[in-house]
C-alpha cells in the first residue's frame, strides 16, 4: 500500500509540473502571436492559431514524457531535471518560431492568426514537433 501511496504522490508531482509548463507553452504562444489566442480559438474557431497552440502543446508534453520516462532514480533530481528539460523545450520552440519568423515574408504570427487557412501554420507546427524531438531525443 505504501508503494501506491508513494506513487500517487510522485504522480501527482510530474503531473503538477507538466500543467504548469503546459500553461507556459499556451502564455508563449499567445506572446508570440497577435491578439489575444484564447479568443482566437474558442470564439473566433481559427484553425490556424489551434494548431500552432496544439502542435506546441504536444511537444512540450512530449518532452515532458521522456523526461518523466528517462528519470532518475532520485525523485527529486527527476522533477527538476523534468522542469528544466521542459522550459529547454520552450525556450527552444520560441527561438526556432523567431528564426522561422525571420526567414520568410511579412510577419509569422499575424500570418498564423488569419482565419483563412494558410501552410505556414503546417510548417510552424511541424517546427515545433521537430524541435520537441530534437530536445526529447536528447534526454539520456
Amino acid at each position: 500500500m505504501e508503494d501506491i501511496v508513494n506513487g500517487l504522490g510522485r504522480s501527482a508531482a510530474y503531473g503538477a509540473v507538466g500543467v504548469v509548463l503546459l500553461t507556459l507553452g499556451i502564455f508563449l504562444v499567445d506572446a508570440l502571436t497577435p491578439g489575444k489566442l484564447g479568443r482566437q480559438i474558442w470564439e473566433e474557431r481559427n484553425r490556424n492559431a489551434a494548431l500552432l497552440l496544439s502542435s506546441a502543446l504536444l511537444g512540450i508534453g512530449g518532452v515532458v514524457f521522456t523526461s518523466i520516462w528517462t528519470t532518475y532514480d532520485d525523485f527529486g533530481k527527476g522533477l527538476v531535471s523534468t522542469a528544466a528539460f521542459g522550459v529547454l523545450g520552450l525556450v527552444m520552440m520560441a527561438m526556432a518560431f523567431l528564426v522561422v519568423d525571420l526567414v520568410t515574408p511579412g510577419k509569422l504570427g499575424e500570418t498564423l492568426v488569419q482565419n483563412e487557412p494558410h501552410p505556414a501554420v503546417w510548417v510552424t507546427a511541424s517546427c515545433n514537433i521537430a524541435v520537441a524531438a530534437i530536445i526529447s531525443a536528447s534526454i539520456a
